[in-house]
């Protein structure tokens, strides 16, 4: 116990709610997100373990080397996530500028193509198809959040952002020389 009969917190609390550096998210991001990712579990869940409408295609390949492919997609998800966190959250950004380092120098959505390879992760365990076309209905709805996004940006940091939106890819990076 602390002062006052409070107990000790294990985390910190982060409120990133007013930081001045921080873009706007949609107002329904976060809840949308949640709701994807429990729609889509239940979707995987029920097709791949007790309906087995579309997972054929896992008598092609090995259970191993769906295996593998999966946490290869979780391994990569994993950095690209903590990465991009890490570049957000790790400073105070005073006068606010445009992120443009770290993996965001590669990307402008790292975050939200981390949670997208986690789903292809899941996929890959079963090869679920409708899995897969309700992945498609994910990306289409990050696609929209991560275009909302960058209207903000546009709009608050102007010609700087539209420099970087012009060198830097939207989702998959460019293999440079």
């Amino acid at each position: 116990m602390t002062k006052k009969g409070h107990s000790p917190r294990i985390f910190k609390k982060r409120d990133h709610t007013n930081r001045e550096d921080l873009a706007r998210e949609h107002p329904y991001g976060d809840s949308g997100q949640i709701i994807a990712l429990i729609i889509f579990l239940m979707i995987w869940i029920f097709d791949s373990f007790f309906f087995r409408f579309s997972t054929f295609l896992a008598d092609c390949l090995l259970l191993y080397i769906r295996l593998i492919l999966a946490a290869l997609f979780f391994v990569i998800a994993g950095s690209l996530a903590r990465s991009g966190l890490r570049v957000v959250f790790k400073e105070v950004r005073d006068p606010p500028r445009v992120i443009n380092t770290g993996v965001f120098s590669y990307l402008r959505h790292p975050i939200y193509l981390a949670a997208l390879l986690l789903y292809l992760g899941f996929f890959f365990t079963t090869l679920s198809l409708i899995s897969l076309a309700f992945l498609v209905v994910i990306f289409v709805f990050y696609d929209y959040l991560a275009t909302f996004e960058e209207k903000q940006l546009e709009q608050r940091f102007g010609q700087e952002y539209l420099n970087y939106k012009e060198k830097t890819p939207k989702w998959f990076p460019r293999l440079r020389s």
